[in-house]
């Protein structure tokens, strides 16, 4: 995730220098017909122009609040997935004991039994974020060129590498194999936990209050699992979506054959001034010609906030402004590893914040 004060004016013109080469020509060729070929009829007056702009200025603010609180859900879902693996790994310490157990066990035997869980765990939130990666027919990075090209200055880890080779070393050859095998990954990886917590209960290493509380994380866990696929699974209604894009093109369409007859009266004006003078004479008759980088503007400001909505409708696509569930899967693992005391050389490392490099 981008987390800079703010992004480089080089690096948003660069993001949407297509619309603006289109706005250049679109602006361009009205008035080149308007002044060059003497079309003066070729204008719309500006007050029903300037309705249009101000009803797309409320629907976009509608849709980019609407897309805003999409993102902000997420963030707040990986929230809860941070605090609920804390609680399962404070659980996993205190909770697996010998106290009712029917053959008791070493601390060597136990810190394995510990670091299986956790270790699964975190091929829980491995095979969850592949799965919020996948690619949906809607989502900008599939359809849309520039959000195509901002994606190559990206490194996302799940489209680099399968789920396979990620959950190696997480899980035995046989649960890895079982969970491969299955249509909802992320779910087979908590029906093995909740299975392990069964057996740890028959085999007296926990009671039932304690296994209820494990079955308790297990149901948040597929809560937050469920509330992130529905985000990803269900997109940002298409009818609204539509309406705003198709009412953007129409006000841009629209916007220079209103603003050169408005420059042009400017320009008239000029030249009924009582001390016309040479530099009064040449704006009165170039007057009309502001109507190009005014346009563009304009358009360009319109645009630009229909473009930050539309990335900010799919918060898992990995945009540069996406929730970084790679980097917070990462620590995450590391905040639980090191509470079972892991052995630390084996404890990956932090991925660095986004900087163009890694989500």
């Amino acid at each position: 995730m981008y987390t800079k004060a703010i992004y480089p004016i080089s690096t948003v013109v660069r993001w949407t220098r297509r619309y603006l080469f289109f706005f250049v020509l679109l602006s361009l060729v009205p008035v080149i017909l308007y002044e060059v070929v003497d079309w003066k009829w070729l204008h719309l007056p500006w007050l029903p122009i300037g309705l249009v702009g101000m009803a797309l200025a409320f629907i976009s603010g509608f849709k980019n609040n609407a897309s805003y609180g999409r993102l902000w859900e997420a963030r707040k879902i990986y929230g809860g997935i941070v605090n609920t693996s804390r609680l399962l790994a404070t659980m996993v310490n205190d909770f697996i004991t010998n106290e009712y157990a029917k053959e008791a066990k070493t601390d060597e035997e136990f810190f394995k039994i510990k670091k299986t869980i956790i270790m699964r765990h975190v091929a829980w939130m491995t095979a969850l974020r592949h799965a919020l990666r996948v690619k949906k027919n809607w989502e900008t990075t599939v359809s849309n060129l520039s959000d195509k090209e901002h994606m190559k200055a990206i490194k996302v880890r799940e489209y680099e590498h399968t789920l396979k080779e990620e959950l190696a070393g997480y899980l035995s050859d046989e649960e890895r194999d079982q969970i491969l095998s299955k249509t909802n990954k992320q779910t087979a990886c908590l029906n093995l936990q909740s299975s392990h917590f069964k057996q740890l209960k028959l085999n007296g290493y926990i009671d039932n209050f304690r296994h209820v509380e494990f079955k308790n994380i297990i149901g948040e866990l597929l809560t937050l699992q469920g509330q992130a696929e529905r985000i990803k699974n269900f997109p940002y209604p298409r009818q609204f979506a539509t309406l705003n894009l198709f009412f953007v093109w129409i006000f841009i369409f629209l916007l220079p054959l209103g603003l050169m007859h408005e420059f042009d009266k400017i320009g008239y004006a000029l030249l009924e001034h009582e001390n016309v003078n040479v530099l009064h004479l040449f704006f009165a008759k170039n007057f009309v010609w502001l109507t190009i980088p005014f346009s563009i503007v304009i358009s360009w400001i319109f645009m630009l906030m229909e473009r930050v909505g539309d990335v900010s409708e799919n918060p898992f696509e990995g945009m540069s402004n996406d929730i970084p569930i790679t980097t917070i899967s990462r620590a995450i693992e590391i905040d639980i590893r090191e509470m079972i005391r892991d052995d630390k050389n084996e404890i990956p490392k932090a991925h660095p914040e986004y900087s163009n490099t890694q989500m």
